[in-house]
């Protein structure tokens, strides 16, 4: 487990980012912003044109000198042989990875903040946790979008029970993944490296089932590959039961004509009704209650402009994570928090492919 020894403090956190791909964008944007108690390190990448599309021009505080990796082994070694001082692996690598990469840095003594999913296999995302408990280091999870001002409002109402019993909830993730998407690595819509719609595009949603909710009792899905060449559904359907008793529903397509369109959720109770909508869940649309709160005149300031799906929740999550391995907080959502919403992921999954209802947990 976490050692009290390992916190770190009277200098920057060292941190290297492997995978330059799409979402390491957001990672190097937002260690610009912490630069003064996180700094990057090293890069990790096996193509050599990635590190040229870092955003190095928009990030002035991240050096063009850091030194590159083209293994992650390579830099693991490094770091065995005290050659490279590191602290943190910032994994934005393809999915499939994430799990060895996980184990691969604990057992050099590394914390972990990897992006979702945290494994495309369970037992993969059991092993990862396991390692991470036996190294003593820290293990995070991104989960960006629990840091929305909207869905912090939202979370704020049902922890202080104004919907009453819940008892239906929607989420909708209506985006556009054209084939060339898709065509832009080998990886992308593969089972082995990637997963479907439901384990990478929406996994930031399906989080929102059981954060936001409560645990869940079971699940039924249908999953579909409509308009994409790929491996990995493109569209898919999950119903779901909480134990609490309440139902609910979540539609996903990456088919979506000819952009982006929605990315909502509806909570509908006895004594309170709510839709956060938007491209990325970004606009309270309805925010109805039998009795008012003081906030309740303010809550359209929490609406916001998205620059894209990813949302603008990297830099809080990033505040967390400093603050975590400083000794001054606990994460909010680290390996274990991971493993919920990768759970319903794959029970669903299973139901797909078998045709029936899937009950959670997976293992007692």
């Amino acid at each position: 487990m976490w050692h009290s020894d390992s916190v770190i403090e009277g200098r920057p956190i060292r941190a290297a980012v492997v995978g330059c791909g799409r979402i390491s964008r957001n990672h190097f944007k937002v260690l610009d912003r912490v630069a003064d108690r996180m700094e990057l390190v090293a890069v990790c990448d096996v193509s050599p044109a990635r590190f040229d599309a870092v955003p190095w021009d928009e990030c002035p505080s991240l050096d063009r000198k850091t030194p590159r990796f083209g293994r992650i082994e390579e830099m693991l070694e490094e770091v065995r042989s005290d050659r490279l001082a590191l602290d943190l692996a910032i994994l934005a690598s393809p999915s499939g990875l994430h799990a060895s990469q996980t184990v691969a840095c604990s057992s050099a003594g590394l914390h972990v903040m990897t992006e979702k999913p945290m494994a495309t296999r369970w037992q993969d995302a059991l092993d990862a946790v396991k390692a991470c408990d036996r190294a003593g280091v820290r293990f995070f999870v991104v989960k960006q979008n629990r840091f929305n001002a909207t869905l912090q409002l939202l979370k704020r109402a049902v922890d202080e029970r104004r919907f009453g019993r819940i008892h239906m909830v929607n989420v909708n993730v209506f985006w556009q993944r054209p084939q060339s998407y898709y065509d832009t690595d080998r990886w992308r819509g593969t089972w082995e490296l990637d997963g479907g719609a439901f384990m990478n595009q929406a996994s930031h949603y399906v989080d929102l089932l059981d954060w936001l909710i409560g645990p869940i009792a079971s699940v039924q899905a249908m999953t579909g590959t409509l308009g994409r060449s790929i491996e990995v559904e493109d569209s898919g359907v999950l119903n779901v039961r909480w134990r609490s008793g309440a139902m609910g529903s979540m539609n996903v397509s990456m088919l979506t004509w000819p952009r982006n369109l929605e990315g909502s959720i509806t909570v509908l109770g006895e004594t309170g009704s709510v839709r956060i909508g938007g491209v990325a869940v970004n606009e309270i649309q309805i925010w109805d209650f039998a009795e008012e709160r003081d906030y309740d005149a303010s809550i359209r300031d929490a609406n916001y402009e998205v620059p894209n799906v990813y949302g603008l929740g990297h830099l809080p999550y990033y505040e967390n994570v400093i603050d975590v391995l400083r000794g001054k907080a606990e994460p909010l959502t680290d390996g274990r928090e991971g493993l919920k919403s990768l759970e319903v992921i794959i029970a669903a999954y299973l139901s797909a492919r078998d045709g029936r209802t899937v009950s959670l947990p997976l293992h007692y």
